[in-house]
């Protein structure tokens, strides 16, 4: 199929992507499946609250994870990849053995 420049949406799945956080949370959710907030902080210990909520909110407005939120005090909410965000999985997974191949050429021309 050919891929014309001008009508190449890479730009509009990049947008939803892109971020530090982003794909960590998507690929953490996609291995545990369900996780709370604070399990999500835990594991993820170098990103804030705010960042956090934030990155959540943009890819639940997107369709990509689903969140629930128990009536219950204190408040309990869960996270879980919708079954259109499944979709996004062999994307992850080719950016990350790219990013594992790329590591790996970037030391072997250091070594050089």
């Amino acid at each position: 199929m050919e891929k014309i420049p001008e009508y190449c949406k890479v730009e509009d799945a990049l947008g939803i992507l892109v971020g530090k956080w982003k794909p960590i949370i998507l690929l953490h959710l996609l291995q545990k499946g369900t996780l709370r907030f604070n399990e999500l902080r835990r594991i993820m210990p170098e990103i804030t609250q705010k960042m956090l909520t934030k990155q959540l909110r943009e890819l639940e407005d997107e369709d990509i994870i689903d969140r629930v939120v128990y009536p219950q005090v204190p408040p309990k909410v869960e996270y879980s990849i919708t079954k259109y965000g499944q979709t996004l999985e062999p994307i992850l997974e080719a950016m990350h053995e790219w990013g594992m191949n790329h590591t790996m050429h970037k030391m072997k021309q250091k070594n050089m």
